[in-house]
């Protein structure tokens, strides 16, 4: 049957961290050797194959002491054969005897852990109709707990010829990763879930890689991995932080683009997944044999130990096999329409709601049954605390629409292992309809991208933005004020891994992504950023010191704030990606923390904010602020100012010029009681917003009531010096800068 495609087509533009669906032009790869005629029907030892029917479930590789238990769905398949590799490469090949429920699976005694292997699925290949099946491609196992190796590009991998018309049917075994058989035995030892509240939580958005990478304080061969980053050197680090969760970039294993190898680039992100219950291979500093399931393991427990969180980004809205021209990796040739989302009038193309090329199937039970034994499996096996959804909003796409009471919703609602972790949603995607901020289930916690919004655009000084910084300092409850929801719904951010890094935010105006080669059309152009008088690097000290100033405004926003705040690795270090804001396949040092070059000033100014939080339950309230009356007292559990030291009036909101702002936090205002049931009292804070251009003499209100303030924070210096006033008092507040006040409370309860 002839391909529907006959001839290499051009590569597209990438404009996010996902996968490309194509390989390097023809003339870049290596020609695959023929496929052996009569491939050994022997393991290495000579010993003959033994098969046993086996069970149906667990689908993937189940390895029980005495072997393991092999089992693939494929309701297309006709005949699916177990390849096993021995350490020369040699491939054995093994039919599944037995089809249960279309799980082909069969037990095969004396196998054990560190054994390499993958699948060929017989059956219908028929694009046209939406049927891939071809034994010649090596197939891997959507199960497997561990890869050896990584794809390397060749035609091999295509089921259409690249030159030229017809099927490809050259074998890809040599130019694909195999899966490991891995022991799940692991000394957890004391290790139990944190439970951390949400409310509680501060989340340092990491990559494994580019964290320690290039710190001196790691041994060589532990940089860049699980074993970097849960070395004494990087506990000792997030714990002087002050954060309490690292929410990592993704760790499933991932490919790296055919034509970004082709360039010297590769996929830093991530978001180009090839196992859902697997971590990433490169990420070991012990990878051979299935070590890295280990060392992830042993990873998370010492970070438990340190009190600290463990968060997965994952990617269930698509895979790394890209549009009908990828390669076929593992679910293509499994069984395609199952897992993918075909164009139902043209079955050979995808559905694309993720801009990668391909949309998972959410609608086919077996595609469900993934995602959510993936997930159960990162929980109970590898004891990780919870998870932030890629494109959310693709999971919730029943037809085409977004669903918010989706069946994917349903399952997580009802599962008794899931629905207890931290759950965060990015909740857009590409396709119509597809951004769903505040429209996800109150177990769910959202990226707030408009939080992000307000907060740039408030510290840039754009007009008529009071309102917006006010309702997103207090937990956005124009968004999460309903349907049983709390400021805790909100994770509050103004950078993450997709777009600049803080520091870049305050000096660029536009993007600088030559370095991706695609000649600065990747990555957004709308970043509401600001370089303060100058583009990039430059000597001008009222420049720098205005940077400096930026920084500290939008942590001093982001720690403060009611919800959730989110860390960007590096920002509170003062890391640049020169101007770079796509740099998924940045995979060097203009990516990884410079441990060498580190602003020490913004480190400290950071874990003041940090620890402020910290210490204080006014700034990590569970339910929302009333503006009403605290019993006993005038007093309310919030005020809004005007600098003069009157209450904002409805007329103070809506003046476009407006850009100054204080508010009043009453410690005796705090609704909820702590965890053993005592009613929770704090300290008095009084803060101040100043994104003005010129300084503004603020008058601290009469109506906060007796008792002197202190100044605590000051973004204008990096450790103001002491100073105490009272009530109706003037003080003065920097232009664009913000400060922080309080008033000791002597019944503060202070654990």
């Amino acid at each position: 049957m002839r391909s529907p495609v006959a001839s290499t087509p051009s590569l597209p533009v990438v404009h996010r961290g996902g996968a490309s669906p194509l390989s390097p032009p023809a003339d870049k790869l290596e020609k695959s050797p023929e496929p052996p005629a009569n491939p050994a029907r022997r393991l290495a030892s000579g010993e003959a194959v033994e098969v046993w029917p086996g069970r149906p479930f667990p689908l993937g590789a189940a390895y029980d002491g005495a072997g393991t238990n092999f089992s693939l769905f494929s309701e297309a398949a006709t005949r699916v054969e177990l390849c096993l590799f021995d350490e020369r490469h040699r491939e054995t090949r093994v039919a599944l005897p037995e089809m249960t429920a279309n799980c082909w699976h069969g037990y095969l005694p004396h196998v054990r852990p560190g054994q390499r292997y993958g699948f060929r699925v017989h059956g219908p290949w028929a694009p046209e109709q939406g049927a891939r099946c071809d034994a010649n491609k090596l197939l891997l196992d959507p199960y497997a707990k561990a890869f050896d190796g990584e794809v390397r590009w060749d035609d091999s991998l295509f089921t259409y010829k690249l030159q030229g018309e017809g099927r490809n049917r050259r074998n890809s075994a040599p130019f694909v990763p195999k899966a490991v058989v891995v022991n799940p035995y692991f000394d957890w030892g004391n290790d139990r879930p944190l439970f951390r509240s949400m409310n509680e939580t501060v989340i340092y958005e990491v990559h494994v890689k580019g964290f320690s990478a290039r710190n001196p304080g790691i041994p060589p061969d532990l940089r860049g991995t699980y074993a970097g980053l849960s070395h004494p050197d990087s506990i000792d680090y997030l714990e002087r932080l002050g954060v309490s969760a690292v929410e990592l970039m993704p760790i499933h294993q991932f490919i790296h683009d055919g034509h970004l190898q082709s360039r010297g680039l590769r996929n830093y992100w991530g978001y180009n997944t090839l196992g859902f219950f697997a971590p990433h291979n490169e990420y070991a500093s012990l990878r051979g044999g299935g070590e890295q399931v280990h060392e992830f393991k042993s990873m998370v427990k010492t970070l438990h130990e340190a009190g600290i969180e463990v968060i997965l980004d994952v990617v269930y809205n698509h895979t790394c096999e890209g549009n009908h021209l990828g390669p076929t990796l593992s679910w293509k040739g499994i069984d395609n329409a199952s897992y993918y989302r075909p164009v139902p009038e043209a079955p050979q193309y995808y559905m694309d709601y993720t801009g990668t090329g391909n949309t998972l199937n959410m609608r086919h039970p077996h595609v469900m049954q993934l995602i959510m034994d993936s997930l159960r499996y990162w929980v109970t096996e590898m004891h990780v605390d919870g998870f932030r959804f890629d494109l959310a909003s693709v999971l919730a796409r029943e037809l085409h629409a977004v669903d918010r009471l989706s069946t994917f919703f349903h399952l997580i609602q009802q599962d008794p292992i899931i629905s207890q972790v931290k759950l965060i949603a990015e909740p857009w995607d590409v396709g119509e309809g597809g951004y769903q901020v505040g429209n996800f289930p109150p177990l769910w916690s959202e990226w707030n991208g408009q939080y992000r919004d307000r907060v740039r655009d408030f510290w840039r000084g754009q007009d008529q933005t009071l309102p917006q910084i006010a309702d997103g300092f207090t937990g956005s409850s124009n968004l999460y004020g309903s349907n049983g929801r709390r400021p805790y719904s909100s994770i509050n951010f103004v950078t993450a891994h997709d777009g600049f890094t803080l520091r870049d935010l305050v000096s660029y105006n536009d993007k600088h992504n030559e370095a991706n080669g695609e000649d600065n059309r990747d990555g957004e152009s709308h970043n509401r950023s600001w370089n303060c008088g100058a583009e990039g690097s430059t000597d001008d000290t009222e420049v720098l010191r205005l940077r400096a100033q930026q920084q500290r405004n939008m942590l001093f926003t982001v720690m403060l704030s009611q919800g959730v705040p989110m860390l960007l690795y590096g920002d509170e270090l003062g890391r640049t990606q020169g101007g770079n804001n796509n740099a998924y396949c940045q995979d060097n040092e203009l990516t990884w923390i410079d441990w060498e070059n580190l602003d020490l000033e913004l480190l400290a100014f950071t874990r003041r904010l940090i620890e402020m939080r910290n210490t204080h339950h006014v700034f990590r309230r569970r339910r929302w602020f009333q503006g009403s009356n605290i019993r006993g007292t005038q007093l309310t559990d919030i005020g809004w100012f005007r600098p003069d030291g009157e209450e904002m009036a409805d007329p103070d909101w809506h003046t476009g010029f407006a850009k100054s702002l204080g508010v009043f936090l009453n410690g005796k205002g705090i609704p909820s009681p702590d965890a053993r049931g005592y009613r929770l009292r704090d300290d008095d804070f009084f803060v101040v917003f100043n994104a003005h251009f010129e300084s503004m003499l603020f008058t601290l209100p009469a109506s906060c009531g007796k008792g002197a303030f202190r100044k605590e924070i000051d973004t204008q210096m990096p450790a103001p010096a002491a100073l105490s006033i009272e009530t109706g008092a003037p003080f003065e507040v920097a232009a664009r800068s913000a400060q922080l006040w309080r008033r000791p409370n002597p019944e503060m309860r202070r654990w």
